[in-house]
């Protein structure tokens, strides 16, 4: 029992060592991905394809969005522990606990701190946008290929794909969030330019990082 006990330490601290890089790497997206959607919030163009929906069922349950996020992500953690475990790592539990609350964060943070015309003069507005569009892009498509874990809802997508073979990940992404704003439309909201560059630009993305990550593992 206490061999057993032992082994299963040792392993952890073994997984632990051997992607220490990619848990940091993990975490650092995940609050590049929490820091850039306050931003995006603020701009009030678009986030998201999820944040939309979840910012909507929020409202319409009377939840704060952190809290809503919770729920709606150990929902879906369920279905991925029974088809698809392997998707499960350290980096699901980054993203679900922490990128909602880090919007919240920094979303009182920037209230306090930045003059609310920076959001809303068109110029101010649009720079912030673009600039926190390319931030959260970027930062979910690295984390995504961390290979450390991935939130409930980004496997959902791998597990369209798997049931539809014949359709690349990237087309499977899309549809998922494609869906994501018309749940968002049901409950009363309305989908805005960010959501749309979101749901077309955020499968494309996750794939060109794992190409760029797949060449450099190759080449080491």
């Amino acid at each position: 029992m206490n061999e057993k006990k032992a082994s299963k330490r040792f392993d952890l601290k073994i997984y632990i060592k051997q992607n220490f890089k990619m848990i940091i790497v993990s975490f650092l997206s995940v609050f590049g991905m929490g820091f850039s959607l306050s931003f995006l919030i603020l701009c009030n163009l678009g986030t998201d394809t999820c944040t939309f929906m979840n910012r909507n069922v929020s409202a319409k349950l009377g939840l704060t969005f952190g809290n809503w996020s919770l729920i709606f992500n150990i929902f879906f953690l369920i279905i991925v522990i029974i088809f698809r475990r392997d998707l499960i790592g350290i980096g699901t539990i980054f993203n679900m606990v922490l990128i909602a609350y880090y919007a919240d964060f920094f979303d009182w943070i920037w209230g306090k701190v930045i003059p609310d015309k920076a959001f809303s003069e068109p110029l101010s507005r649009g720079l912030i946008f673009a600039v926190a569009l390319t931030g959260f892009i970027i930062s979910a498509a690295i984390y995504m290929n961390a290979d450390v874990g991935i939130a409930p809802y980004d496997s959902i997508p791998v597990m369209f794909n798997d049931i539809f073979k014949r359709l690349p990940f990237v087309a499977c992404r899309m549809i998922i969030d494609s869906t994501c704003i018309v749940v968002g439309m049901l409950v009363g909201g309305t989908p805005l330019i960010g959501n749309i560059l979101m749901a077309l630009l955020l499968g494309p993305a996750i794939g060109i990082v794992g190409k760029k990550l797949m060449r450099k593992n190759d080449n080491e």
